[in-house]
């Protein structure tokens, strides 16, 4: 068991039967009454955040986290398949749960699965990636680096992003996974 009085960012605790990853606390005494702790937490089976307050010293099952890595072979429509690279051992996860992380996952890049309980729980991806420009409209002449404006572009995974107009078919850009939006070209 955890209590209120114990957590850290990054923790995964059980809350009424749903496993959830703390994102932020805050411990909370007012002059008057009992303290209290805030927090934001987001839920691991379809990453939607919500805020919740507890009682100082109120109890929490412990949940076991660990990270794999794994690599990433290819995304059937319902589920994403994935091997340990030293046992050989697939795994199918829900396409459905991870869909953001594999917007910028390509057929055999090494990725960090979050194993939950011995389950599957999520992606972790590096903060930015380097994908290559698959489709975009040609940029116009005069279009330099600090000219304004953007236009929208498939990468290589088939995500679309936002980039300057200078960009152009066969460029490698680099993209925030955590945003999804253009960083700089790679």
């Amino acid at each position: 068991m955890i209590s209120t009085n114990q957590l850290k960012n990054g923790n995964h605790i059980e809350v009424e039967g749903t496993v959830f990853k703390v994102l932020e606390f805050q411990h909370v005494n007012p002059g008057k009454g009992a303290a209290f702790v805030r927090t934001k937490l987001r839920r691991a089976t379809d990453g939607a955040v919500i805020d919740r307050t507890f009682r100082a010293g109120e109890k929490f099952r412990s949940v076991r986290t660990e990270v794999r890595r794994m690599q990433f072979l290819y995304a059937d429509g319902q589920d994403a398949h994935f091997m340990d690279s030293d046992t050989y051992e697939q795994m199918s996860v829900p396409q459905a749960s991870i869909e953001d992380e594999l917007r910028f996952t390509k057929p055999n890049d090494e990725v960090e699965l979050l194993m939950i309980d011995d389950q599957p729980g999520g992606l972790q991806l590096p903060s930015a990636v380097d994908l290559e420009v698959t489709e975009t409209e040609p940029g116009l002449r005069g279009d330099t680096a600090s000219g304004g404006g953007s236009k929208p572009a498939t990468l290589e995974t088939g995500a679309l992003v936002q980039v300057p107009l200078f960009v152009s078919i066969g460029d490698k850009v680099r993209v925030d996974t955590r945003t999804g939006k253009y960083v700089s070209r790679a």
